[in-house]
């Protein structure tokens, strides 16, 4: 990942025992990916955690999904509203526009996380974030087809399990799609302003190997984790990686974009499957 790397109170409580130094030291887990495949969970390299979408779990909002990459949860809500920002305004500029916010609940990570409010300044990774789930989203969306209206994008992680900031991404493209859909049933706008589907999806390199959508204890052991940012069309969108203490050659970087794009084409098809049972069920 780029940017401010979380705290050790920000991250989650893993979903399996731990030593009480605070999980598994990083020497006996790379010891342990270096002679063998098997993750700490059991799961393949090139293996995603299991995903679950749940639709409508905020009624007030437009669209909403409740997203799960395994124990990470993310509630994902997209909200309309009737105006632009002013600056769009002064400026003449014509359709609307789409921004994002993300949140951490506090009760969300192991230590509980204070709220923004409570320590008077805006938390740096928060913004990073919610920038980096609107760019995901404005790169898919024909913001002219969206008319004189502002789709608001609120990711809420309710639970934390590494991954937020990619299930989060995955969940609001989805919850975006049923907002715009009552757009459309409404008649408020003519057309889908949205041109292709987006989802994302974690990597790393751990004892040498690279590992598709790190949980938690992998990501807080990796020698190396991206995050990476995909659409429907196999179109980049963003691609994050930085070493952790580690440098990491090209073959490895092509290593991961593989898994990414191995993984983000399953995600693909799992969004895909989720809206046809939510449009098509109506």
């Amino acid at each position: 990942m780029t940017g401010t790397r979380p705290r050790a109170s920000e991250l989650p409580a893993p979903a399996f025992p731990v030593f009480q130094d605070g999980g598994r030291p990083a020497r006996h887990y790379r010891r342990r990916m270096s002679s063998a495949s098997a993750r700490v969970d059991g799961r393949r390299v090139n293996q995603l955690r299991p995903v679950t979408f749940e639709a409508n779990v905020a009624p007030h909002a437009t669209g909403s999904v409740l997203v799960g990459f395994g124990a990470t949860r993310v509630i994902c809500a997209a909200t309309i509203e009737a105006n632009v920002p002013t600056w769009m305004k002064q400026q003449r500029v014509p359709g609307g526009w789409l921004t994002a916010e993300y949140s951490m609940l506090p009760y969300s990570t192991l230590d509980r996380k204070p709220r923004e409010i409570a320590k008077g300044k805006p938390d740096g990774r928060n913004i990073e974030i919610q920038r980096l789930i609107g760019r995901s989203l404005r790169a898919v969306i024909d913001l002219q087809k969206l008319g004189q209206n502002t789709l608001w994008i609120d990711c809420d992680v309710l639970q934390a399990d590494g991954g937020t900031r990619t299930a989060s991404i995955t969940g609001a493209w989805l919850a975006a799609r049923l907002a715009i859909q009552k757009l459309l049933d409404a008649k408020k706008i003519a057309d889908n302003p949205l041109s292709d589907s987006v989802a994302a999806i974690s990597v790393g390199i751990c004892g040498g190997q690279a590992l598709l959508d790190l949980n938690y204890i992998e990501d807080k052991d990796a020698e190396v984790d991206s995050n990476i940012v995909m659409t429907g069309r196999g179109q980049f969108v963003e691609l994050q990686s930085s070493g952790e203490e580690a440098t990491f050659s090209q073959e490895q970087l092509q290593s991961m974009i593989g898994l990414a794009q191995e993984g983000l084409k399953e995600l693909a098809g799992l969004q895909t499957a989720f809206l046809t049972r939510q449009l098509l069920g109506r």
